[in-house]
């Protein structure tokens, strides 16, 4: 079976697209992985179908590299948004299903993807690191000089610690470099290896950087992949709404590949 595939990036966060919408794919794990192969397949950090869901403008159904099927991706919903709106689905604001729920998004007059995350009510605080969830679970360790660290050693130490066999972690090093500005590098499970960008972990470091004792706060984020800005409302240091992930998604090329 033939089918067209696209390729799509935010912030080097790579992911292969599929239009779903007759609902006439189906893979399994081994075909994502496959796909998702740097060397013998398409290459992507994920793989998105891109399906029709009633009450919804679509449905995203996000998977990992190494084939499982994903919680939420947030440079990924910022790139599904993109393709929507690149294949005929123009909206002032979406309303789309992910894992995690419904989120809202718009593109901005300046091609800023603004995606909505899920509200956070729980951050665990720890002398060294901070763990919370933000449609993927994540551990948030703030470091110095977090350019030259070892990011794949030290990520996999923390993801495959006992605390964290069952459902694995998302391990963030976070450096400040200014009021309100942070470094991110991101060791991801289902990658099993260090991305340019992560959104969901990018959202995690920017709320646990919250600098304001509450009300709004902007976050401004650089990545190996490039610059994201996260805007939120702090209620106190547990609770947060009006979380928005912003960023540009950008069209890579397109092919069609037999599945």
């Amino acid at each position: 079976m033939e089918v067209t595939f696209y390729k799509y990036q935010g912030t080097g966060n790579d992911f292969i697209l599929f239009d779903n919408r007759k609902n006439d794919i189906s893979l399994t794990e081994k075909q994502v992985k496959k796909l998702c192969d740097r060397k013998f397949g398409i290459g992507a950090d994920g793989l998105i179908l891109l399906c029709i869901k009633e009450g919804y403008d679509f449905e995203m159904i996000y998977y990992n590299a190494n084939g499982t099927v994903s919680s939420m991706c947030g440079n990924g919903g910022r790139c599904m948004v993109r393709f929507a709106h690149d294949i005929g689905i123009h909206k002032n604001l979406y309303n789309f299903l992910a894992v995690d729920g419904v989120h809202e998004a718009e593109i901005t007059t300046e091609n800023i993807i603004r995606l909505k995350m899920q509200d956070v009510t729980k951050i665990e605080h720890h002398f060294s690191h901070a763990i919370l969830n933000t449609g993927s679970p994540h551990y948030v360790k703030f470091c110095t000089n977090v350019r030259k660290m070892n990011v794949e050693a030290e990520g996999q130490e923390i993801r495959y610690n006992d605390e964290f066999t069952g459902e694995g972690i998302n391990v963030n090093f976070v450096e400040n470099t200014g009021s309100y500005s942070i470094y991110v590098r991101t060791y991801e499970r289902g990658v099993e290896a260090e991305t340019l960008s992560c959104g969901t972990g990018v959202t995690a470091s920017a709320l646990v950087s919250a600098h304001n004792e509450h009300g709004f706060n902007e976050v401004a984020v650089q990545t190996n992949g490039g610059k994201l800005s996260v805007e939120f409302n702090k209620i106190d240091e547990n609770n947060f709404t009006q979380i928005y992930l912003c960023g540009e998604a950008t069209f890579v090329f397109k092919g069609i590949i037999n599945l």
